[in-house]
């Protein structure tokens, strides 16, 4: 991790839909205690100390959430794009939120900090604040549920269909990047298991395993497996 001495310019609205409301001086000291840090892939942002980091801003790259059994066994919540914010991170400031995530890093990536005592100091003092801290949440936990459905309901070969059609949407590229370990965890198996059913999918025509990564040859089928969820 690679910290900087402020925040800087950053665009602000893009993320704070409350900024309007805002006093000069608040928005001055939220420039002060906002820090900006760089992440190598794969590196945690929050979790891994317990501490209760803060609002994280992301400007550029991919987070993933995710939460770790005691045996080590990892279920990604959902992933987070350049001008979304992680909530998560700073849940000490919602009372309602009891339970502990880690954030790492997908891609290197960029982002901005605003530590969770001055977003509590916020909150206390603007109602918009915390409207817009508990629809965020609510937003999530929409992600949080969907990603639990799937694991609960859905038959692998469905829930592999469908990351690697998300992905390919994301990112605007069927040729898809990612280690079977990556991909592994970001959809709660094994790297066993997801080596088994791509070797499937490339026996089928759906996929090409790449060194590294995976190339999606026919959206129509694998779309097709993913309606019939």
């Amino acid at each position: 991790m690679q910290w900087s001495e402020e925040a800087g310019k950053v665009e602000w609205e893009q993320f704070f839909p409350f900024i309007s409301v805002l006093k000069k001086e608040e928005r001055e000291q939220l420039a002060i205690h906002a820090k900006r840090a760089r992440f190598q892939k794969n590196e945690n942002l929050h979790g891994a100390d317990g501490e209760c980091t803060g609002l994280i801003l992301i400007e550029q790259g991919i987070v993933r959430v995710y939460m770790m059994s005691e045996e080590g066994k990892e279920i990604t919540l959902y992933r987070l794009y350049p001008g979304d914010i992680c909530l998560l991170s700073a849940s000490c400031v919602l009372e309602s939120i009891t339970f502990d995530v880690f954030v790492d890093a997908q891609t290197d990536c960029q982002v901005c900090i605003v530590p969770a005592g001055f977003v509590a100091s916020l909150s206390k003092q603007h109602l918009e604040v915390e409207n817009y801290l508990l629809k965020t949440a609510a937003e999530r936990f929409s992600d949080v549920m969907w990603a639990m459905q799937q694991i609960l309901f859905l038959r692998f070969d469905q829930r592999l269909a469908i990351f690697l059609m998300d992905e390919a949407a994301q990112r605007a590229t069927d040729t898809l990047y990612m280690t079977q370990e990556e991909i592994a965890r970001s959809i709660g198996s094994a790297r066993e298991v997801v080596s088994r059913m791509l070797k499937y999918f490339a026996s089928e025509g759906l996929v090409h395993i790449l060194r590294g990564g995976v190339e999606i040859l026919d959206k129509a089928r694998l779309r097709k497996l993913t309606q019939s969820a």
